[in-house]
């Protein structure tokens, strides 16, 4: 990369990639000319911050600068970040586009466009954007340095257009995942998962993670629904505006929160350190993005842990990751409310042991109370205080579930239902409504064998049988 050419580079979330260009790029800029040198194209605002301040980091002793650029925020101080000088920026492909058309950014000087990220900017929609930045470059004197955890079509098709005879480094698929990240699977029904949820997160170790939806409102439906069990949890989704976005994240950050739900989108550019667990609440439809989920965890050579919620239906999914990652998925076994229990009960023992100022609370016990002691006896005692002190271990109920739209998943796998009968006017007949046909098409089986009958006699069809 240190000479003029274009590149490949292909490996998963979190092994280094921004060091791989920002470094060579750091040398590629001269700091003395004003123009913009370097443009970095990422998929999500995290992600051009995240970006920026590493490469600020990098190039402080070059006196190299570097400017983000993207959509939700207003434009004055990405402006004066543009007017001031900087060599290089970092953007969405919308926002960059807005800044060439405003004639606020100019390209005439670009030595090398990085595409960070190119199968999320493609999978979240930017292949237009993209290639309208592409062909905006200076074609002889610019080179294009492609970054990628996966190699999909789309972005095959636009290497093969756009780069000319590139380098390809590709890591091996066998380092495609960490090799300190463990990768466990659980068997469940769709509205098992809550309560499966929370048996796992309860029997971690200090967990502190990241749980994956596909849509926005199980996002924000699961996020409530553990907030009211008591989890220190928070939310990231598309519909959040920029500032509640950022406060969430550092929230995150200062482990004021451990556990954030989010959607695939919405975690691009989430950069945290020793998250312990990545949870899939179902295995993502694209399976290039389990990739990208379970590389948030087992950074830096840190151990991390990946599970993933599976229905029947989905169980054919296990094997493709496995063969696409070259790795092994364990089958995990879901504990039991005892084994949570008794964890908890046994991590309260120090503390208990550990109080200091029991004598104040016996000088304000009356005759009543301690009465109450000697009858129940030292053991009672203290099972009475543990079933105060943890109710949601000892109380008999129902598995969790979440309410009404957030079930929606499990309604998703099934197939589609084609018709509904409903009663006619006189309440003795149905009638079928087909979604193609029309409200009095006949069904497909009256069609093929037109004399067939009910128990309630024949069904006459609603229009002659061709």
């Amino acid at each position: 990369m240190g000479q003029p050419t274009d590149f490949v580079g292909m490996a998963a979330t979190g092994t280094g990639k921004t060091a791989a260009f920002g470094i060579p790029l750091l040398e590629k800029i001269n700091p003395s000319l004003r123009d913009i040198q370097g443009l970095v194209l990422v998929p999500t605002r995290e992600l051009a911050l995240q970006v920026t301040g590493q490469i600020n980091l990098l190039g402080k002793y070059k006196g190299i600068r570097a400017v983000s650029v993207y959509g939700g925020s207003g434009y004055e101080e990405q402006l004066r970040g543009l007017r001031g000088g900087a060599s290089i920026v970092v953007g969405t492909p919308g926002r960059v586009i807005d800044h060439l058309k405003r004639g606020s950014l100019r390209l005439e000087a670009l030595l090398v466009l990085v595409l960070d990220e190119a199968d999320e900017m493609i999978s979240f929609g930017f292949k237009e954007d993209l290639e309208q930045l592409l062909k905006a470059k200076p074609a002889e004197t610019s080179n294009v340095w492609l970054f990628s955890a996966t190699m999909s079509r789309e972005v095959r098709r636009v290497a093969d257009t756009y780069l000319r005879s590139p380098q390809v480094v590709q890591v091996n698929k066998t380092e495609m995942l960490s090799s300190t990240v463990e990768q466990f699977y659980y068997m469940t029904r769709e509205g098992n998962k809550p309560d499966v949820l929370c048996k796992l997160i309860d029997a971690a170790q200090d967990f502190y993670g990241i749980v994956f939806c596909q849509t926005k409102a199980l996002v924000t439906d699961l996020s409530q629904f553990l907030s009211l069990r008591g989890y220190k949890v928070d939310s990231l989704h598309g519909d959040k505006d920029q500032k509640a976005r950022e406060r969430t994240i550092q929230a995150f950050r200062d482990k004021r929160v451990s556990l954030i739900v989010c959607t695939d989108v919405a975690a691009r550019g989430l950069d945290v350190k020793d998250i312990t667990h990545v949870i899939n609440y179902s295995i993502p439809r694209e399976l290039d993005s389990y990739v990208h989920r379970i590389g948030r965890t087992a950074r830096s050579g840190k151990s991390g842990i990946a599970m993933s919620l599976v229905t029947p239906s989905h169980r054919g999914l296990i094997g493709r990751i496995e063969l696409m990652t070259k790795s092994k998925m364990t089958e995990g076994r879901i504990p039991t409310r005892k084994e949570i229990g008794t964890k908890k009960v046994s991590a309260i023992l120090e503390i208990f042991q550990s109080q200091a100022g029991f004598h104040r609370a016996l000088g304000l016990m009356d005759d009543k109370w301690k009465q109450a002691i000697i009858t129940m006896g030292a053991e009672e005692a203290v099972a009475r205080f543990l079933t105060l002190t943890f109710p949601e271990i000892f109380e008999e109920r129902e598995p969790l579930r979440l309410p009404g739209p957030a079930q929606q998943e499990e309604r998703s796998e099934r197939p589609e239902r084609t018709s509904k009968r409903r009663d006619n006017a006189s309440g003795r007949r149905g009638r079928y409504e087909h979604r193609r046909g029309g409200e009095n098409s006949p069904p497909p089986w009256k069609k093929k064998y037109p004399a067939a009958r009910r128990d309630d006699g024949p069904i006459k069809p609603s229009r002659p049988v061709r």
